[in-house]
């Protein structure tokens, strides 16, 4: 049974600064995902703060929202099956130390909080930070 998806994923800026942007969409393509839509913006830190509410009440916050509004970065709408598990998997774990050999954080993350790509973890989650950067 398929189970279409779209996923939000954004290319950091260590990923964009080191100009890996196009070898990561090219492993998403050869993953089979469909880039919808992808834009290069450059967000501010109370902007990074809305995306990442999630997460303001843990201790790597502030770090996180300076870091994501540090330079450009490239938002992407993904569609697949099963989008959000299969984005999860081919960015492997945060920490690229601990990811799966073949996954993007271990090739081209630098450390756990340069990891090089960010993926929506759930459905929900999915669609607000796909408004959050593409409600026109």
């Amino acid at each position: 049974m398929s189970n279409i998806q779209q996923t939000l994923s954004i290319i950091k800026p260590d990923a964009v600064e080191r100009n890996l942007s196009e070898e990561i969409k090219k492993v998403f393509k050869n993953n089979n995902f469909n880039i919808l839509k992808e834009k290069k913006v450059k967000i501010s830190k109370s902007e990074a703060e809305k995306f990442y509410q999630i997460h303001q009440t843990k201790p790597f916050y502030n770090d996180l929202c300076e870091y994501l509004s540090s330079g450009p970065i490239i938002a992407m709408i993904l569609e697949k099956n099963d989008a959000i598990l299969e984005n999860r998997k081919l960015m492997g774990a945060t920490d690229p130390l601990k990811a799966d050999i073949g996954t993007i954080r271990k090739k081209y993350g630098i450390s756990i909080d340069k990891n090089s790509v960010h993926g929506s973890d759930s459905e929900e989650n999915a669609k607000k930070e796909i408004d959050f950067f593409f409600k026109d």
